[in-house]
């Protein structure tokens, strides 16, 4: 898992990569975007731009990817995620291999951070996060989540 805010994007230490999907999505105005789906690069990069009230923790379950790193970037509201290192996800369901996720109940060693509006994380494949949970109440957040191909790290 890595972090950061936009503002500081250019001395991030991030892969090109990574950076440039950022780039694409921001260039794309998501902030201005009814949720849905919004290809950035053909099916190596692209874009999920949602709206939704954050949950109680106990009421979600965490996912993970095998193909696909996530970028989740915060546009609106107070968000935590809760999140644990690749690995740690336990009590897992079937894995949905077409659409690239997997649910689990529970993360072991888990960690939690907070976001604001210009904040992301950065989710690698295999490890476990838990997206659009509560800060202090029940809110509306709006933010857009960067899938990147693992494939393009080696390209």
């Amino acid at each position: 898992m890595m972090m950061g805010e936009l503002r500081t994007l250019s001395s991030s230490g991030l892969h090109g990569v990574l950076i440039n999907a950022l780039t694409l999505a921001l260039t794309a105005r998501p902030q201005d975007k009814m949720p849905g789906r919004y290809t950035l690069q053909g099916d190596s990069v692209f874009m999920n731009v949602m709206e939704f009230a954050t949950q109680l923790p106990q009421q979600k379950k965490a996912e993970l990817h095998e193909q696909y790193i996530d970028i989740q970037l915060l546009l609106s509201g107070e968000e935590r995620i809760q999140f644990g290192v690749a690995g740690s996800a336990r009590q897992c369901e079937e894995q949905h291999i077409e659409d690239d996720y997997q649910l689990c109940s529970e993360i072991e060693g888990l960690q939690q951070l907070d976001l604001t509006p210009g904040m992301y994380a950065i989710f690698m494949p295999g490890e476990p996060h838990k997206p659009g949970c509560v800060v202090t109440k029940v809110e509306e957040i709006k933010k857009v989540v960067v899938k990147v191909h693992i494939s393009l790290l080696s390209a």
